[in-house]
């Protein structure tokens, strides 16, 4: 139905209608709006939510228990939840309210020309209408005054009292008021044809064709309504699949619980490495008693062979159970120790595993440093083949500084080695170190000295230095940091080479040999790979010094050095 056929008459109607309709639209606007407020705020709960509960520790430190990994997926599935949320907001915020605002703006600016176009039109059919108004009233008025006139003529002409000029004046006047009245009447029927006609275009052209934009107007705000009902809808059904996906990850994460696993995780973490507690001796504390029975002999539970045997040094109670005590602490509370660096206040399972650990993150850092040296090298031929592009001598400093924290790491390491080694015991110790090398030909995890091996794998070589006498009965066990391991003097190793030190070595770590500035050393064994080459001096003494610290010459049709096996 068109409304310029059927609401011609109903502009003023239709200008409250169109109002209205944009009113609307702008109201479903702010609803969602609102809505989308409610879809970013929600998202952003769940990800403080998410973020509260989620571990500030470092990977390393976060448990193996199944039942915290599956709670810690089902937190990033949460979070991925909350992220689609945003996604919902961002598409009804773009789609929906973004697409309505403009909407809305448009719809004004065309609703405001329609009906300015109308109001025209109204305003120049009122002026056709008074214009024929007007016409119709002066020719009215000019017929009453030809009337009034042609009375006073026809008076006159009978009054025989009259002159004859007051009747030829009457007469004159009744013709000119006669003329008068015939043009007034010619004119508001031009002016009632006019206004005849400009109304029926007015009905018939203009008003139908305003009223059919107004029509077109409304009818794309109620098409666009509908787009946008839609689109409000797809926006979060787009996201149901990806929604739908991480509930399935939380439900995997539920399935993915394991308790033997955890069970056993809690064995591998906490595992001693102790063995269980003997058990508690008998303590007879009657031997020195005896009683007088009735026949007068010495009546005693100690068999006679024990009472006839010279008395000894009996056990002291007080040693005995402070040492079963000692194996104890396991069934009360642990006595805390303070942390050590070799973590030798740790259970030998513990220790071995904090140890392994610490070795691993050294070495880590360790290839750190030396890629940063590399590429420092690299820069420094890059300036000395360009120099335009910079100074190579401007990059010694950091070299120098690399260099030093690179032997800093490997005498880290290899503390840390002999602890390991400590743990293991020498046997396991070799045996890792012949399996590494068959695998991999080349000594792995040899990141500082630590002594060579010789073609004999049941012989060691250390430097003496670390000589340390074997523990006299009651005294404790040496310091881990001492080698229990001896050079074998009667077949040391040959000399390969000789080399001049370009810098003083103070030598402070373990295994490390002191050095002078432009002191020549022997070379009993060559670089391995790890920054170190085994030097013996003229007094006998040996050990490591850093590679880079000297100038090697090596002695040719010489028999090489003994390598790890």
């Amino acid at each position: 139905m068109s409304w310029g056929t059927e609401l011609w008459d109903q502009f003023d109607n239709l200008d409250k209608h169109t109002q209205w309709g944009i009113d609307f639209l702008e109201r479903y606007a702010k609803f969602v709006k609102e809505r989308l407020d409610i879809e970013q705020n929600y998202a952003k709960q769940l990800r403080n939510l998410v973020k509260k509960y989620l571990p500030k520790r470092s990977k390393e430190e976060e448990p193996r228990f199944t039942s915290c990994l599956s709670f810690y997926a089902i937190l990033t599935e949460l979070n991925d939840y909350a992220g689609q949320k945003e996604v919902v907001a961002e598409e009804m915020g773009q789609r929906v309210y973004g697409a309505l605002m403009k909407y809305s703006q448009d719809l004004k600016a065309d609703r405001k020309h329609h009906l300015q176009e109308g109001r025209k039109a109204q305003q120049f059919l009122d002026h056709c209408w008074k214009q024929m108004d007007n016409s119709k009233k002066k020719f009215e008025r000019e017929c009453k005054e030809a009337e009034k006139s042609q009375v006073t003529y026809e008076r006159l002409d009978n009054d025989i009292n009259a002159t004859k000029s007051d009747v030829e004046k009457a007469k004159a006047q009744f013709y000119l008021r006669t003329h008068m009245a015939d043009e007034s009447k010619n004119e508001y029927a031009a002016q009632l044809q006019n206004f005849n006609a400009e109304q029926w275009k007015h009905f018939n052209n203009a008003i139908p064709h305003i009223f059919k934009n107004l029509q077109d107007m409304d009818q794309r705000r109620t098409v666009k309504l509908g787009e946008t009902y839609r689109s409000f809808a797809e926006a979060e059904r787009r996201v149901v699949p990806i929604i739908s996906k991480c509930l399935d990850g939380m439900v995997s994460a539920a399935k993915a619980v394991d308790d033997k696993k955890d069970s056993a995780i809690v064995v591998e973490s906490f595992k001693s490495g102790f063995d269980p507690p003997g058990d508690f001796p008998f303590e007879d504390f009657s031997q020195n008693l005896s009683r007088t029975g009735s026949d007068g002999t010495i009546s005693s539970n100690t068999p006679k062979g024990d009472r006839d045997a010279a008395p000894g040094p009996r056990p002291d109670p007080k040693h005995t159970m402070s040492k079963a005590k000692n194996k104890l602490w396991l069934f009360g509370k642990k006595p805390k120790a303070p942390s050590v660096e070799d973590y030798s206040h740790l259970p030998p399972e513990q220790r071995r595993k904090r140890l392994q650990q610490r070795i691993d993150e050294l070495n880590k850092e360790l290839q750190k440093q030396m890629d940063q040296r590399d590429a420092l090298n690299k820069m420094k031929d890059v300036y000395e083949k360009s120099p335009q592009m910079g100074d190579p001598n401007s990059l010694q400093p950091k070299i120098s500084e690399t260099m030093c924290n690179m032997e800093k790491l490997r005498s880290e390491i290899h503390r840390h080695e002999s602890w390991l080694s400590e743990v293991e015991g020498k046997q396991s110790s070799r045996d890792r170190r012949h399996s590494a090398d068959n695998h991999h030909h080349t000594p792995q995890g040899r990141e500082s000295p630590e002594g060579s091996y010789t073609e004999d794998t049941s012989q060691e070589h250390h430097s003496p230095q670390f000589h340390s006498s074997p523990p006299q009965p009651g005294q404790p066990n040496a310091d881990p940091l001492e080698f229990d391991d001896e050079f074998d003097d009667d077949d040391p190793l040959p000399v390969i080479g000789h080399c001049k030190a370009l810098y003083g070595f103070d030598g402070q770590n373990e295994g490390t040999l002191v050095m002078a500035e432009d002191e020549v050393l022997y070379i009993i064994e060559e670089d391995k790979g790890d920054g170190w080459t085994r030097a013996r001096k003229q007094s006998g003494e040996e050990g490591y010094v850093p590679t880079t610290y000297v100038e090697i010459t090596m002695e040719k049709n010489c028999k090489g050095a003994v390598t790890y096996i």
